[in-house]
């Protein structure tokens, strides 16, 4: 369990989360990239995929990453600006982003191109199974759509999951929902690589705060 440590440095666990990648040969930079970073009541969770594979699609997904270290308390659609601003010299990238509030018990996600996004609920804490990240076409660094954040409820318990297209996507029926974060990214690679891109899983578990759960 990775223990997020917050700006006024009290170690306090927000999320559980794991992370498992893999090059497109194994050997090379991998375009895929991640970034967690933390802000007062709330941390920021963000996959990259550079276009292509090697190490030009590395560049920019490291250089993606760069533009958003040090500003995980801003608004999605601006980090996402932010991103954009600074890819317009390289291939470009695909991304998915979700800041999770703990003051407000909420997860605001937003996401260009095709890194899948999904958030199961946990079991008995609502109707509804499973969100799906509505995706918009687009490249950052090149392209945008217009930008729509979503914000959703989010309790302790409920699951994040990032993936990029070098996953089947079959690798939401491999998805169990009390397995250890780290456990189940290194499972969920390994079962559902496709072996012809880079490829990454993020898996996020919301912790909370404290014993109420948000």
């Amino acid at each position: 369990m990775e223990t997020i440590k917050i700006e006024n440095s009290q170690e306090i666990s927000l999320i559980e989360w794991g992370i498992a990648a893999q090059s497109f040969d194994g050997r090379s930079e991998s375009g895929d990239q991640y970034l967690v970073e933390s802000f007062p009541n709330g941390v920021l969770t963000v996959v990259v995929d550079g276009l292509g594979h090697g190490p030009s699609a590395a560049t920019a997904g490291k250089t993606a990453v760069t533009a958003m270290q040090g500003h995980a308390r801003e608004p999605v659609d601006l980090l996402l600006r932010r991103c954009h601003e600074s890819l317009r010299r390289t291939r470009g990238v695909v991304m998915s982003l979700a800041s999770f509030n703990s003051a407000q018990g909420t997860v605001t996600w937003l996401g260009v191109g095709n890194v899948k996004g999904l958030l199961l609920f946990a079991p008995g804490k609502t109707d509804r199974p499973r969100e799906r990240l509505l995706l918009r076409g687009g490249v950052v660094g090149y392209q945008l759509p217009t930008l729509r954040p979503s914000i959703l409820p989010v309790k302790r318990g409920d699951l994040l999951v990032f993936a990029t297209d070098g996953l089947r996507s079959a690798f939401t029926d491999g998805l169990i929902f009390d397995e250890p974060a780290q456990q189940m990214a290194d499972r969920i690679l390994v079962e559902y690589r496709r072996g012809t891109d880079d490829a990454m899983v993020l898996i996020a578990r919301y912790v909370g705060l404290g014993g109420d759960g948000m």
